[in-house]
């Protein structure tokens, strides 16, 4: 605990909710597909893909959540980490639950055929690389020291 502010320093420093981010860039860009069309795309086989990105975000996030919960430790990055979690999809990217929103984003955006949300992608990616994830990283390293730089030479960011 910081004695002057009485608030805890042991976290990622995180300032707003990564869901938040994802939303934000939806609306976003749903605004955009309003004032600013760039047609559609078509809508069979995006409400096919799209229903099954969304659905393996949705498996994706619960397994990562069930992950933390299992180690003991809090999802919520301004709470501190008590564990690093290298288990189960943290086998193969660093930040399966970004991840798996960056994958129901994407099938949100197939199943109703918008296309600004979709050229926004790369733009949130690097919003939750600058914003989000490089805080967390140099947090976890702090927190963790050489078992986390082990760890990031050992599995990908996002995959």
């Amino acid at each position: 605990m910081s004695e002057t502010s009485g608030l805890s320093t042991d976290h990622a420093a995180v300032t707003v909710p990564p869901p938040l981010i994802y939303v934000a860039f939806f609306v976003v860009g749903v605004g955009l597909q309003l004032y600013l069309p760039l047609g559609r795309l078509p809508i069979g086989i995006g409400r096919v893909v799209g229903a099954g990105l969304v659905l393996s975000g949705l498996v994706l996030s619960a397994w990562s959540v069930r992950r933390f919960w299992a180690a003991g430790t809090s999802v919520l990055p301004v709470r501190p980490t008590t564990a690093l979690v290298i288990e189960g999809p943290y086998r193969w990217t660093r930040n399966p639950m970004y991840l798996a929103l960056l994958l129901m984003y994407i099938g949100a955006a197939l199943w109703f055929a918008l296309v600004w949300p979709l050229l926004l992608a790369p733009v949130l990616v690097v919003v939750m690389n600058v914003s989000v994830i490089c805080r967390e990283e140099r947090y976890l390293t702090r927190k963790f020291g050489g078992e986390y730089r082990h760890y990031q030479t050992q599995v990908r960011r996002w995959l």
